[in-house]
């Protein structure tokens, strides 16, 4: 049985009451993702769908955390958000093109690999999808085309690091790159080396392999005891090093780029000095909810002239607890 429009009454009365709802802040204007979607849903408007799509490594806490900021944001901005990733730039470039095959409403993507990133880019921008980027490719993102960037300047905080090193009386840094052509790894280690007085050096390992981490740099610091200072890349390979101390009975401490909840417990117990972190949450949370912004309301955060940074922030032994119950919820 077909159910009978509303009375033009009954409208009038029904609008008249939510605009006065609204008013008087009465009505959740920022309230919660059941909220956001029934009034999406009441106000027939689209549900738009939005692909993430990463170099990240499966298993990987970080990714996890720029997952669980994406995935906040599409909760909240009622929007339908595919995740892909493959740390080979060209099947990375392959779910890009499958995202825009799928006719996403917008892509947020990483540029570890920029060249091979180019070319889907172009094909999303032909196709009308606005695309922005996050954590990787700061010194591409215009070039590439891409609407917005999220993420870290790696140049800055790695300079941001050797002045630490020079401050914490280090002689002789080695910087571990779990990812060998890798822009955004490279600038970090890049940064430290121009910046500290020190002696740099970088050590290339296989980041799928922890074990050959852990030996890899347990060997080097054997062969060269004036190493006093182990720079690690990622929060998981922090650990690593540490064990690579131990095995090497060598005195060197261990610093990082990054940050989870293992980590923080390493720097509360102080076997890691200090970590640098880029808030990989956050970066999955703007780039989601920028491309609803977009969509919606014709933002662009930064003007779509400069790189919204949502770091270098350091955090050590004095200041960790601040974000320790954070980091044991799951969202740094």
């Amino acid at each position: 049985m077909k159910t009978p429009p509303p009375s033009p009454a009954f409208t009038r009365v029904a609008a008249l009451t939510a605009a006065t709802c609204l008013l008087l802040a009465g009505c959740s204007a920022v309230g919660g993702t059941d909220d956001t979607s029934e009034a999406a849903a009441a106000s027939g408007g689209p549900r738009l769908k939005i692909s993430l799509v990463t170099h990240g490594g499966e298993g990987d806490a970080f990714w996890e955390l720029v997952q669980k900021g994406a995935q906040a944001a599409a909760a909240k901005d009622n929007v339908d958000l595919t995740y892909a990733n493959d740390s080979d730039p060209a099947g990375q470039a392959e779910l890009m093109r499958e995202a825009i095959r799928q006719k996403a409403d917008g892509i947020a993507v990483t540029l570890a690999k920029p060249s091979a990133m180019t070319s889907p880019v172009r094909q999303a921008r032909a196709a009308g999808i606005p695309v922005v980027g996050l954590n990787s490719g700061i010194d591409e993102w215009r070039s590439a085309g891409l609407l917005q960037y999220f993420g870290q300047d790696e140049s800055v905080a790695g300079r941001a690091v050797g002045d630490k090193l020079d401050d914490l009386k280090v002689k002789h840094a080695l910087c571990v790159i779990h990812e060998r052509g890798n822009v955004a790894l490279e600038a970090r280690c890049a940064g430290v080396k121009k910046a500290f007085g020190g002696e740099t050096e970088n050590l290339y390992v296989d980041g799928t392999d922890m074990d050959a981490v852990t030996e890899t740099v347990a060997s080097r610091l054997t062969q060269d005891p004036s190493i006093d200072e182990v720079v690690t890349l990622g929060a998981q390979f922090a650990l690593a090093a540490v064990k690579s101390t131990h095995e090497a009975k060598s005195k060197a401490h261990v610093a990082t780029f990054d940050l989870n909840q293992d980590l923080v417990k390493a720097v509360q117990d102080g076997d890691v000095q200090f970590a640098v972190d880029q808030q990989p949450y956050l970066q999955g949370y703007l780039a989601v909810d920028s491309l609803w912004l977009y969509r919606t309301n014709g933002n662009t955060l930064g003007g779509g002239e400069a790189p919204v940074l949502t770091g270098p922030a350091f955090v050590t032994k004095a200041n960790v607890a601040a974000v320790a119950k954070f980091a044991a919820n799951g969202t740094r």
